[in-house]
């Protein structure tokens, strides 16, 4: 009897254990999002158009709008298709990293997941999204080829299969680190995606309302590609029920109260939407 009280006993602080620190994971979340929406529009867009000679005029959390009266429909084409790219390389570089980690998951190693499942699910839902919608960047990429509706399609396709394939790989990856049955660690998962996709979603309607482009600007770029582009980390724990995807290790992820995380995260936030969401103009 009192083994068996012991047993149970073991089994409610393991359970506890596994419960992360929700507010450490939105404050992850706010860093991870802020920095997937500068690469896009600051490194990705912002850098091709001086890589092509354009002149930057305004960079928001939602967009990057540039002088590109002067240069050719191809320079145009690569700026459009340069935020998805630069999306994709990070989150490219995010995996290599979690590659070489041998260390128990923890916060850090949840900050790089993160940040490489929302860069790479962002730059290939973007594909899927210009080309059922046919608006967007890569929409304006495939404009002047011929037969448009035939692009339209290959980036459709393209777009779904790629999307699919981060999805896999990021809930097998996480799965990994979560408990052993897989209705555990289904609800686990959640506790972690759930809420970096609720925080993210806030973020970026909130960072929107004060762009200057208005409502359209929130419906495309915030709601589409933030609520849109991420929409895996609210169904895609269900693919852990399918106990080969993500076999579990012996190194569980424990995300605990991090301050030095929720605080910089609130300054982030304050700047992203206070300041990045109107706008940077250039002087």
């Amino acid at each position: 009897m009192a083994q068996n009280d012991a047993e149970a006993g073991c089994a409610i602080v393991t359970r506890l254990r596994a419960h992360p620190d929700l507010l450490t994971v939105a404050a992850i979340a706010v860093i991870v999002d802020v920095s997937a929406s500068l690469i896009h529009e600051g490194l990705g867009h912002g850098g091709a158009c001086l890589l092509m000679g354009g002149t930057p005029r305004l960079l928001t959390s939602m967009q990057f709008q540039g002088d590109q009266q002067m240069l050719s429909g191809f320079a145009v084409r690569v700026i459009s298709a340069s935020g998805s790219i630069a999306n994709a390389a990070a989150g490219m570089m995010a995996i290599m990293l979690l590659r070489r980690n041998r260390k128990q998951p923890r916060t850090g190693w949840f900050f790089w997941w993160l940040f490489a499942t929302i860069n790479l699910l962002q730059a290939t839902g973007y594909l899927l999204y210009s080309g059922v919608g046919n608006i967007g960047d890569w929409a304006k990429v495939v404009a002047p080829l011929r037969p448009v509706w035939l692009w339209r399609v290959l980036l459709t396709v393209v777009g779904a299969g790629a999307y699919w394939a981060v999805t896999r790989w990021a809930m097998g990856r996480l799965g990994q680190h979560l408990s052993a049955s897989p209705p555990g660690r289904v609800a686990e998962a959640y506790r972690y995606t759930l809420v970096a996709y609720v925080t993210g979603g806030l973020l970026s309607v909130a960072a929107g309302l004060f762009d200057p482009g208005g409502l359209v600007v929130v419906l495309i770029s915030g709601v589409a590609a933030s609520l849109g582009g991420t929409s895996a980390l609210a169904w895609g724990p269900q693919l852990l029920h399918d106990p080969r995807l993500g076999m579990p290790t012996d190194m569980q992820l424990r995300v605990t109260r991090d301050v030095r995380w929720i605080v910089v995260s609130v300054l982030v936030a304050i700047a992203f939407v206070l300041v990045l969401g109107p706008g940077i103009p250039r002087r």
